[in-house]
C-alpha cells in the first residue's frame, strides 16, 4: 500500500516536457510511480483540472530568523514554494559568538528590515556553531531549508569589533577560512557576501563584509570550493548600477578558484534604461569565456514597495541619504526642514551614483498611501505632484513637509513601471535566458516595504495565463528545474520516480496572488506586509500535505539541507555556458 495518491491531475515534471495527464504516487516521502496508479492509498487527492507540478525553489530568501519561530516560512508555501535558502548577502545567525549575538540582530533590524523587537523577543541565541544553528531547526519546519554562511557573520564571529571597516590580517584570515571550512562540513550550502553600497549595520556602519579585500575573498571562495555540494551567492555595486569592468573581473576570479557558479542578485528590466540590464548580463558571457560562470537571479514581476522615513529602507541607498536617515528621529525631522539638506538630499538622488534607485526622485509620481496628522487628512490616495500643485510648492520640498507633519510616518508607494508589450517580451526573454535564474525574492525580509514572496503565482497568473509569454510547462521549469539544478539540490525539482515528494496542485485557470495586506503577527506584534494566494489547492513537501486551499496543516515534514548530503556539486566549468540565447532545456 502506497502513502498518497494524486489522481486525475495534469502532470507537469519540471523538465521542460510537455504536459501529461497522469496519476502519481508517494511512498515514505519519494515518488514512487508517475502514470496509472494501481495500488490501494492510504490517502487519495482529487486532481481532476488541476496541474501537478513539482514544488517551487525559492533561491534567495532570508528566513534564518523566522524560520525560529515560524517553520512555515509563511507566505512562500501558499505560492507553491517547498524549498527556500537563507543566508544571502553575507547576513545570517551562525557561526556567532556570544557578543556578537546582538549585532546581528540589529544588523538584521537595519538592512533587512526586520523588526528588532521580533527579533529580541524570538531568538534564544542557543548556538555558536553552523551546526548547533541547524540542529535548532530539526522537526520543525514545513518546508526544506537550507543556508548560506554569510560572511559578514562570519567575519563578525573571528574579528568581533574589528569587523567593521577593518582590513583582516594574515591570521584573522586564516581564522575565517578554518571557520568557513568548518561551516561548510556541518552542512552551510555555500559562502555569500557583500560589497553593496546599500548595506549597512544597526549603527548605520558598513556592514562587515564591506570591508574585506579581494584577497579575503579569493581566500574564502576558494575555500568553498574545496567542499562538496556547495555554491556561491555575492553582492556588488555593480548590481544597482551596471558592472564595471573590475567587477566583472572579481566576480570571475570568485567563480573560477571556487570551480562554482556565483549568482547575483537582482536583475532588473527598466524600459527607461534597457542597456543596463543588456550589459549585466553581459557580463556573464565574459566570464563564460574565461570558463567562470555568473548567473542573475531576476524576479517576473516588479514588486509593488512601500516606502517610509521612519525605516528608511531603500530610500538609505540613495547617495548621501544614509546619514540623515540614520539620525535620531528628533534631528532627522529638523535635518528634513532644512533647506541646504533638503538640496543636497534631492542632489544625490537626481545623480548618476544612484543607478536603478535614481527612478524614485520622480517625487511627483509617488502615491501617498497613508497619513496619519490632521494636516494631511485627505492625502492618502493622491500622489505628491498633485498635493504640491496645490500647495504651489517644488514636489521634493513638498513630499517632506507632509512626511515631516506625520512625524516620519507617510506611508509612499511608487508608481509601477510601464508594463508595454515591448517591455513584457523582453522580460520573457530574460527570464528563459541561460545566464538567469528566477527568484530574488528576499522573503522572510523588508517586511516594511514589500511581499515578493508572490513572485511564483504573479508568474503563473500574468507571465503565463493573462499575457501568454511562455508556456506553462516552461514557467514550471523555471520555477522549479533550473533554480535546484543551479544549487545541485538531490533529486528535488522534477516529478519522477525516486525523486522527493515536493509537489505543488494548482488550479491553471484561478492561480493568481492576492492583495497585500498588513499583518500583526510577528514576536512583540510586530507588523510586516503579507499576500497569500488563491487557486494553490495543495502542497507537499516529502509528500506530506503543508498547505491546502490557503491555509497551513499541522505537519512539519521539511528537512534541513545540508552541502553534500543533500546537495550535489555543480561546477562551473561543467555548466553548459551560452551567448544568452533562450533557454532550450528540457
Amino acid at each position: 500500500m502506497i502513502d498518497t495518491w494524486i489522481r486525475g491531475g495534469t502532470v507537469i515534471d519540471g523538465t521542460g516536457a510537455p504536459r501529461v495527464r497522469a496519476d502519481v504516487a508517494i511512498h515514505a516521502g519519494r515518488i514512487v510511480a508517475v502514470g496509472a496508479v494501481h495500488e490501494d492509498a492510504r490517502q487519495t487527492i482529487d486532481a481532476e483540472s488541476c496541474v501537478v507540478a513539482p514544488g517551487f525553489v525559492d533561491l534567495h530568501t532570508h528566513y534564518d530568523a523566522q524560520l525560529l519561530w515560524d517553520g512555515t516560512a509563511s507566505p512562500s508555501p501558499l505560492h507553491g514554494v517547498t524549498t527556500v535558502v537563507g543566508g544571502n548577502c553575507g547576513f545570517g545567525l551562525a557561526p556567532v559568538t556570544p557578543d556578537g549575538a546582538g549585532y546581528l540582530a540589529r544588523l538584521l533590524a537595519r538592512v533587512e528590515g526586520i523588526s528588532l523587537e521580533a527579533l529580541e523577543q524570538a531568538l534564544d541565541w542557543r548556538w555558536s556553531s553552523f551546526a548547533s544553528y541547524l540542529t535548532r531547526f530539526e522537526g520543525r519546519l514545513a518546508v526544506n531549508a537550507g543556508f548560506l554562511c554569510g560572511h559578514s557573520a562570519l567575519r563578525r564571529a573571528v574579528m568581533g569589533g574589528r569587523a567593521t571597516g577593518s582590513e583582516a590580517s594574515l591570521s584573522e584570515l586564516e581564522a575565517m577560512r578554518r571557520l568557513l571550512g568548518a561551516s561548510l562540513a556541518e552542512g552551510a550550502l555555500g559562502f555569500s557576501t557583500s560589497l553593496s553600497p546599500t548595506h549597512h549595520d544597526g549603527e548605520g556602519n558598513p556592514v562587515p563584509s564591506r570591508a574585506a579585500s579581494r584577497a579575503e575573498l579569493v581566500a574564502l571562495a576558494a575555500e568553498t570550493g574545496r567542499h562538496p555540494g556547495t555554491t556561491l551567492e555575492g553582492i556588488v555595486p555593480g548590481c544597482l548600477r551596471g558592472f564595471s569592468a573590475e567587477e566583472i573581473d572579481l566576480l570571475s576570479e570568485l567563480s573560477l578558484v571556487a570551480d562554482r557558479a556565483i549568482n547575483w542578485n537582482l536583475l532588473s528590466i527598466d524600459a527607461r534604461r534597457p542597456e543596463l540590464h543588456r550589459s549585466q548580463l553581459d557580463a556573464a558571457s565574459v566570464a563564460a569565456e574565461r570558463g567562470a560562470r555568473i548567473v542573475a537571479l531576476t524576479l517576473p514581476c516588479t514588486p509593488s514597495v512601500r516606502l517610509s522615513f521612519v525605516s528608511g529602507a531603500i530610500l538609505d541607498g540613495l547617495p548621501g541619504w544614509r546619514e540623515v536617515l540614520a539620525l535620531p528621529v528628533g534631528e532627522r525631522l529638523r535635518a528634513l526642514a532644512d533647506s541646504p539638506t533638503r538640496s543636497r538630499l534631492a542632489a544625490g538622488a537626481a545623480s548618476p551614483e544612484a543607478g536603478v534607485l535614481r527612478n524614485l526622485a520622480r517625487w511627483e509620481r509617488l502615491e501617498i498611501a497613508e497619513t496619519f496628522a490632521a494636516a494631511n487628512r485627505g492625502l492618502a490616495g493622491r500622489t505628491v505632484g498633485e498635493v504640491a500643485a496645490e500647495r504651489g510648492a517644488a514636489p521634493f520640498d513638498a513630499l517632506l513637509d507632509v512626511v515631516i507633519a506625520d512625524q516620519l510616518r507617510t506611508g509612499l508607494v511608487p508608481p509601477a513601471p510601464p508594463d508595454l508589450d515591448e517591455l513584457r517580451h523582453e522580460r520573457a526573454q530574460v527570464w528563459l535566458d541561460e545566464r538567469t535564474v528566477l527568484g530574488g525574492s528576499d522573503a522572510g525580509a523588508h517586511l516594511d516595504v514589500m511581499c515578493a514572496a508572490v513572485y511564483p503565482t504573479h508568474l503563473l497568473a500574468h507571465g503565463v495565463r493573462e499575457h501568454g509569454l511562455l508556456s506553462l510547462e516552461e514557467a514550471v521549469h523555471q520555477l522549479t528545474d533550473v533554480p535546484a539544478r543551479l544549487y545541485g539540490l538531490e533529486r528535488r525539482g522534477r516529478i519522477a520516480p525516486g525523486w522527493h515528494g515536493d509537489l505543488v496542485v494548482f488550479d491553471p485557470d484561478r492561480v493568481a496572488p492576492r492583495g497585500e495586506e498588513t499583518r500583526a503577527d510577528l514576536p512583540a506584534g510586530a507588523p510586516r506586509l503579507f499576500a497569500g494566494a488563491d487557486g494553490i489547492e495543495r502542497v507537499l513537501v516529502n509528500g506530506e500535505t503543508i498547505v491546502e486551499r490557503g491555509v497551513f496543516a499541522s505537519a512539519r515534514p521539511g528537512r534541513v539541507l545540508r552541502s553534500g548530503l543533500d546537495t550535489e556539486t555543480v561546477v562551473a566549468r561543467s555548466a553548459r555556458q551560452t551567448s544568452g540565447t533562450p533557454s532550450d532545456r528540457s
